[in-house]
């Protein structure tokens, strides 16, 4: 398998390739700048059938190791209404024992999640308390 690429902005990775048009419109919401404040999420997009049905873990192991943060775009992200995709975050120390956390984030907020996160502003910690019951983060 091939590593990722090596890029100053987040990698967005896809993994599933079963639906192209859900494909299209979730690359649509995350390249387009929040309506309110006109937010966009720094992304380096990874659309490379090399990688499908890759797993979490494969997908951290072919990281560059200075990534912290990682979002794929998964079957759950492209077959669901919100797109939640699944970011990553690596390299925390008090990450789990496999060595990185993850938490859905509909495709609409991944701004938030992106910016604070790759800019220190905020703690994964608060992305993660301000998710729904469902384990989604829809905004704060």
């Amino acid at each position: 398998m091939k590593s990722l690429p090596q890029n100053e902005d987040t990698l967005l990775i896809r993994t599933d390739f079963s639906d192209e048009d859900a494909w299209r419109r979730l690359c649509a919401v995350v390249t387009t700048p929040d309506e309110e404040d006109g937010f966009l999420a720094a992304l380096h997009i990874v659309d490379d059938p090399a990688y499908r049905d890759l797993t979490t873990e494969q997908i951290v192991a072919l990281a560059p190791a200075e990534d912290d943060l990682l979002i794929l775009a998964d079957l759950q992200a492209l077959s669901g209404s919100e797109m939640p995709l699944l970011a990553v975050l690596t390299g925390e120390e008090d990450a789990p024992e496999r060595g990185f956390d993850e938490l859905r984030v509909v495709a609409a907020q991944l701004w938030a999640v992106e910016n604070n996160i790759s800019l220190a502003n905020m703690d994964w910690e608060e992305f993660v308390d301000a998710a729904d019951d469902d384990g989604v983060f829809r905004g704060f």
